[in-house]
């Protein structure tokens, strides 16, 4: 069923559905009529409705027309244009990433349940979906799904939380109070930015590192002067995070220039191509912790062409390395 096509199903679908909240009764050959359409296919959409839709459809003889055997049936919002139907499934499949069990199998639920309102011209399967659309999450640090489960009904219904969070550095287990305001799934790891009552700010908690954790009735006033989530994701997470304001200069080999070239590093990046088939690229850094890792994954060919200081860290790293492989 094309876009058109699925829009006047819709309607003739709301339209009937009008009729009978207004006591009118509508058959098949008053729909027909109303549409301009064949009695077959009007009778058809009717059966779609009752069928499909599961609306308490429930024909009476002395009105000679539909009722609903039960109030308060509301029809669903089924029509959607075909871009907004494979988007609407490519963000449901994507969403199967999350690490909770439970909650993965309720949205597979979730969508039959929606792919089984559509008609059968334009719907898909669940197996369909799984064949033409996959997505790898690589899940480098593993969530329990009571921790991701708690985190998520907290964050919505705003209510504190009690962990026991190890600390990734010391390796030190501490019992705080944190007020959770924002989940970030970020290369592979799930972040809880949260008012961390301990400290008295804003906090970023992996939630691998969560060992324990459960919902609170206490209440934690955040301060005025908190920053906004987006400017503390800003400096926290990236390549490119905080004030961006030292400047980094990576030549890389020619081998590898093209894909480099096809990646985004920084919003306002600059590629500077070499006659020789090598290329420099440019960004801003506000620290060089997690752009030296990125460089170190390019071994030999990437080169720090500037700073100093962050081509001294790489060449402190190298030697440590070669301390290790001897």
């Amino acid at each position: 069923m094309g876009y058109m096509a699925g829009k006047l199903a819709y309607e003739r679908y709301h339209w009937f559905h009008g009729q009978i909240i207004q006591s009118r009764y509508p058959n098949a050959s008053i729909l027909a009529k109303q549409f301009e359409i064949s009695k077959k296919q009007a009778q058809r959409d009717i059966e779609f409705i009752r069928d499909r839709l599961g609306a308490p459809l429930r024909y009476n003889g002395m009105k000679r027309g539909y009722e609903y055997k039960e109030s308060g049936y509301e029809l669903p919002p089924v029509w959607f244009s075909g871009d907004e139907l494979m988007a609407f499934c490519l963000a449901l499949r994507i969403a199967t990433t999350i690490p909770d069990s439970t909650l993965k199998k309720s949205l597979k639920g979730f969508l039959e349940k929606f792919l089984s309102l559509r008609s059968l011209e334009d719907t898909y399967s669940i197996k369909e979906i799984e064949t033409l659309i996959s997505v790898k999450n690589i899940e480098y640090y593993r969530v329990k799904d009571e921790v991701f489960r708690t985190t998520i009904n907290a964050l919505f219904r705003k209510r504190p939380l009690e962990i026991s969070y190890r600390s990734p550095h010391r390796g030190e287990e501490t019992e705080r109070v944190i007020l959770p305001l924002h989940l970030l799934c970020y290369m592979g790891s799930w972040h809880l930015i949260a008012y961390c009552s301990l400290r008295n700010e804003l906090r970023d908690f992996s939630l691998s590192r969560i060992l324990k954790i459960k919902a609170v009735d206490k209440t934690i006033n955040l301060p005025s002067d908190l920053p906004p989530i987006k400017d503390y994701i800003r400096k926290h997470f990236g390549v490119m995070v905080g004030d961006e304001s030292k400047e980094v200069v990576l030549k890389f080999a020619p081998r590898i220039s093209s894909w480099i070239s096809e990646q985004i590093w920084h919003d306002k990046q600059e590629i500077i191509p070499n006659n020789d088939g090598s290329l420099y690229l440019r960004f801003y850094v506000a620290s060089y912790e997690e752009v030296a890792r990125e460089i170190l994954k390019y071994g030999s060919d990437v080169e720090v062409f500037s700073p100093l200081e962050l081509r001294a860290i790489i060449s402190s790293e190298i030697e440590k390395m070669k301390e290790i492989y001897r």
